[in-house]
């Protein structure tokens, strides 16, 4: 009997999500993806260390209570507006289990996080992928008919915000649930988490792993109404987040200012990068988020990413037919930064 003839025949034929390389090799310096390169509050440290002991032979609280308070305490919500994920991926997952049926449709604009067509994909959607200009909401997305809208601000890979009026004029006309991926939103200027006052149809989410410097814990929280959380929290795993994580991100918004510091350094590296590319001649999009895309042309773009990698750098090179034309480069520490954009000198 084949292999393939024992799972479902979706599955078979399908291509599974390719994660960003996590080279085991300390050499390199990794500007791939999207990591924060500084530390977490050292709070998170001693929660976790206060946690690792007997307690650790117990189950931790379904809900993640004590996270769900303070992320409700920060962000000017109600606790039972919160859901708390093991990252922000489980989130939107959890979103289509609840809401898609098999062959009902799932849209986003493209390009954006590949994860979304791989996880409609699972849940059988039909996929509607419409091509946009970045940080923009395009006309063809189909409000009416869409189960699950995707929309990420800023968005991957090229970094710009979509507005906030473009976005609640989408929840207005929408049927279906509009989920705003805000991965990346502590890195812009605004963001969108008061929709989820005015539209009950809105569901914003938010991840630790960038931001706040914990990719290791996989940690993530979903904003909607309550009514909807409510619907959500029914199909996620009994004790999705562990206690380790749950205590990490508990201690991880009782310091917000340790995480704004580290944003607002990577926001200075950031611009001052991008304008040392501009200088060049490269062109580098604006960004609101904690990397850059830097239009090189195919197939350049491939070949210097390969002379970048020889060289100890190590960014992300989609090899698509939208996407090849550029890398995206994730926003590492000053050191990082000069590294890299020395191997990119040399590269080029």
């Amino acid at each position: 009997m084949s292999v393939d003839a024992l799972v479902r025949a979706d599955i078979a034929a399908m291509a599974g999500y390719v994660p960003g390389e996590q080279p085991s090799d300390g050499r390199l310096v990794k500007l791939n993806t999207n990591e924060n390169p500084y530390p977490p509050s050292p709070r998170v440290v001693d929660a976790i260390r206060a946690e690792a002991g007997p307690a650790l032979a117990r189950y931790p609280t379904p809900a993640s209570d004590a996270v769900r308070e303070r992320a409700a305490r920060v962000y000017g919500l109600d606790a039972s507006q919160v859901l708390v994920g093991n990252g922000s991926d489980e989130l939107l997952s959890i979103v289509l289990r609840a809401c898609v049926e098999p062959g009902q449709t799932v849209a986003y604009p493209v390009p954006t996080y590949s994860l979304y067509r791989t996880l409609a994909a699972l849940a059988g959607a039909e996929i509607v992928e419409v091509p946009a200009p970045a940080g923009v909401v395009p006309d063809g997305l189909p409000a009416t008919d869409a189960r699950v809208t995707f929309l990420c601000t800023p968005g991957s890979p090229v970094g710009r915000s979509l507005g906030r009026d473009d976005l609640s004029a989408y929840a207005d006309a929408a049927r279906g649930v509009v989920v705003i991926d805000e991965a990346y939103a502590d890195f812009a200027d605004g963001d969108a988490l008061e929709l989820v006052d005015r539209h009950d149809n809105v569901v914003v989410t938010r991840t630790f792993s960038k931001s706040f410097s914990l990719a290791g814990l996989r940690l993530g929280l979903a904003f909607a109404s309550t009514g909807l959380v409510s619907h959500l929290a029914k199909v996620k795993d009994s004790y999705n987040v562990s206690r380790l994580s749950a205590a990490a991100g508990a201690a991880a918004l009782d310091d917000v200012a340790w995480m704004r510091s580290n944003v607002a350094r990577v926001r200075a590296t950031r611009e001052r990068v991008a304008a040392q590319l501009r200088d060049r001649g490269l062109a580098v999009e604006p960004s609101d988020a904690n990397f850059l895309w830097i239009d090189i042309g195919h197939p350049t773009s491939e070949q210097v990413y390969r002379g970048l990698r020889e060289r100890g750098v190590l960014v992300r090179y989609f090899d698509s037919v939208e996407l090849r034309h550029g890398l995206r480069v994730s926003v590492g520490s000053d050191a990082d930064m000069d590294r890299f954009v020395e191997a990119l000198d040399q590269s080029l």
